[in-house]
């Protein structure tokens, strides 16, 4: 196969073991899945039907629970899909969509949990302030990021509407300029030593490997995970240094509040070295089954650790589950 006019297809050779252990990992991967979607869809209605916790802070945790059910749902049905295929063939154009939806919804992931941070930083070290600054026109501003269609239920004002649509496109330009050069990529082969499509193997594929490949890797991270990092961590240094001064009392309640985030963000960090190191570095010195599990981690852990981190630490929203699933009649 000499160019890319030639491949319509990529093969996902990581199922090509799988054999009669596929009727397993369905319904393993298919309950998983349903799991996910339903624990972050209970936690959207809780906070939905309940008004006390409309608030910045369960409307943005809001979001973020839309956000593991967009993550989850890119990645679920394509190996629910793949464990009954023969060739295991996935569309060019297909491919493409689902990794940009992957790494758009791990950046969203970045950014919705630093502007949770922000908004603990503002309620711990600044709470007379809090209900000015952390306005529901800067909530609508973090919501936009995430996922505009969250939003129609919160704020109904033009100028919002159009910050939604600019944050939004802004949001999946920064992909397309991080990534916008593998689909002009002329390959070479079509075979994807994977469960799903990696841009770094879909790279590897091509004829000729361009120096693109490693800065849009530089300026992605930096954009998505190093600078929402650094935010996060400046507001917990803030929030350390101000909880040092303060009473027992207002310590056990920033501990209850920032923990579940804490969690979050210590999680994400794990999958992300697992990921780098995992291709970077140990290719060829791991099991295949190692291999295949590591990149996906996250997508495996993280949209199940939301709603259950911060469904059984925060007291409202506990006391809302137990009104929402065994007062209702």
């Amino acid at each position: 196969m000499g160019n890319s006019s030639e491949i319509v297809s990529f093969v996902l050779a990581a199922y090509g073991n799988v054999g009669a252990l596929k009727y397993m990992y369905f319904v393993i991967i298919l309950f998983w899945y349903l799991f996910i979607c339903v624990a972050n869809t209970i936690l959207i209605v809780v906070i939905r039907v309940d008004r006390r916790l409309h608030e910045p802070m369960y409307i943005l945790l809001c979001n973020l629970c839309v956000n593991e059910i967009n993550s989850s749902t890119s990645l679920y049905p394509l190996l629910l899909s793949q464990m009954f295929s023969d060739s295991h063939e996935v569309t060019v154009p297909w491919c493409f969509l689902q990794m940009c939806c992957m790494y758009t919804s791990a950046s969203v992931e970045f950014w919705s949990l630093a502007a949770m941070a922000y908004d603990r930083y503002i309620a711990i070290c600044h709470p007379f302030s809090y209900n000015v600054i952390m306005n529901t026109e800067r909530v609508g501003i973090y919501i936009s990021i995430c996922n505009p269609f969250t939003y129609n239920v919160i704020m109904k004002t033009e100028r919002v509407f159009l910050m939604i649509l600019l944050v939004w496109v802004y949001s999946f330009l920064s992909f397309i300029f991080s990534y916008s050069f593998i689909f002009s990529l002329k390959f070479c082969g079509n075979i994807i030593h994977n469960a799903y499509c990696d841009h770094q193997l879909i790279i590897r594929l091509s004829c000729s490997v361009p120096i693109q490949s490693f800065i849009s890797d530089i300026s992605f991270a930096i954009v998505s995970v190093f600078i929402p990092f650094s935010l996060i961590l400046a507001s917990y240094m803030k929030i350390l240094r101000v909880c040092r001064k303060t009473s027992k009392e207002n310590k056990q309640k920033a501990v209850t509040t920032c923990t579940p985030q804490i969690i979050s963000v210590s999680n994400l960090c794990v999958g992300c070295i697992c990921y780098f190191i995992d291709f970077r570095f140990l290719v060829s010195q791991v099991p295949d089954e190692v291999r295949i599990i590591l990149p996906m981690y996250v997508l495996i852990f993280q949209p199940m650790l939301t709603p259950f981190m911060y469904g059984f630490n925060l007291p409202k929203i506990r006391q809302s589950y137990q009104r929402f699933l065994f007062e209702r009649k």
